[in-house]
């Protein structure tokens, strides 16, 4: 699809009001917070689902709520009538979805229903409110095991369930911008950082290490991998908010591509001991290697991701390790 130009009023400034569903999300939390800094008017949705421990979910809805300029709904974008929900609002930022690869070929009703179901109500809704633009948060699972750096233009060629439920979502978001509704599709590509969700590798690999406990790897380590750190992901799709274009899908990355033994090695030097590694074979749908060409997202979001591999890891790392800390401190 060619993608539309357009004309926008500035990211920056005060008094716009969005939606941001998914907001008690890992990346949605912390876009709902960066957007509130800027002067946003922010309405959070979510539907606090056990895709990994609400818990984690419920603290930080709690901390969204003492913020000022952010209101929080709690319901399945399913079930929830839309409609109240958008009026008056100029920015979708659409995050909510079931993440995960290797759940879903078991749960693949549930992927339709987040992913594929959820977002085409989000869509017509925010077509019949008025909304000016839906910010789409895709995936980098949907080039599958495609050739590296992957471009926007390549053929999609899923091979997991999740991805195929990205995609599918995407394109529905995609062709609305030919219906009066500017859309933007962000191909985000492995986010992580302090807060990242419990069943990401990163944070599995740390908590084991700061445990000294066995780390599991699925695979010989080879697999590489472009990781996003999460300030850059919220900082890109702030800007796909005003992006001079619609109808189009953007990749967001790290900028590097980085294999999981040299994850490992930068693990050993944050913990200062050795790590006992149990290799296992290869998880089905895990590509071999993501990479993001950030062409489109340096012309059209004016996107180059500011932080490093070794020290965002670093960061998390310490977000670990004063996690466990505390817990422990709790239970003594």
């Amino acid at each position: 699809m060619e993608p539309a130009s357009c004309c926008h009023p500035a990211t920056t400034g005060r008094f716009r009001r969005c939606v941001v569903t998914g907001a008690a999300g890992f990346i949605g939390s912390q876009l709902c917070q960066q957007l509130a800094r800027l002067g946003w008017s922010v309405i959070g949705v979510d539907a606090f689902t056990d895709s990994y421990d609400p818990a984690e979910k419920r603290l930080r809805a709690a901390q969204l709520s003492q913020l000022a300029g952010v209101s929080l709904i709690q319901g399945d974008l399913v079930e929830l009538d839309l409609m109240p929900i958008m009026d008056g609002v100029e920015v979708v930022f659409h995050l909510a979805g079931r993440a995960g690869v290797r759940a879903s070929f078991s749960l693949e009703d549930r992927y339709i229903h987040d992913n594929v179901t959820a977002t085409e109500l989000v869509v017509s809704a925010s077509r019949a409110a008025g909304v000016r633009r839906l910010v789409y948060a895709s995936s980098s699972s949907v080039y599958g095991d495609g050739e590296a750096p992957f471009r926007e233009d390549a053929h999609p060629a899923p091979i997991s369930p999740y991805g195929r439920s990205k995609l599918e979502a995407e394109r529905c978001c995609l062709a609305a911008a030919t219906q009066g509704l500017e859309t933007v599709a962000l191909r985000y590509f492995t986010v992580y950082g302090p807060g990242q969700r419990p069943d990401m590798g990163l944070r599995i690999f740390a908590e084991a290490a700061l445990r000294r406990q066995p780390i599991t790897l699925l695979g010989d380590g080879s697999q590489r991998r472009d990781f996003t750190y999460v300030t850059d992901i919220v900082a890109a799709t702030i800007a796909a908010a005003d992006a001079p274009v619609s109808g189009i899908a953007i990749n967001v990355g790290g900028g590097s591509s980085v294999s999981l033994l040299d994850v490992l090695d930068l693990l050993r030097s944050f913990t200062a001991h050795e790590l006992d590694v149990n290799i296992e074979p290869f998880a089905r749908g895990d590509v071999r290697v993501t990479a993001a060409d950030l062409s489109r997202a340096r012309s059209l979001l004016g996107f180059v991701a500011e932080v490093p591999l070794e020290v965002g890891f670093e960061r998390e790392v310490a977000w670990v390790r004063d996690r466990l800390e505390a817990t422990e401190a709790r239970s003594a």
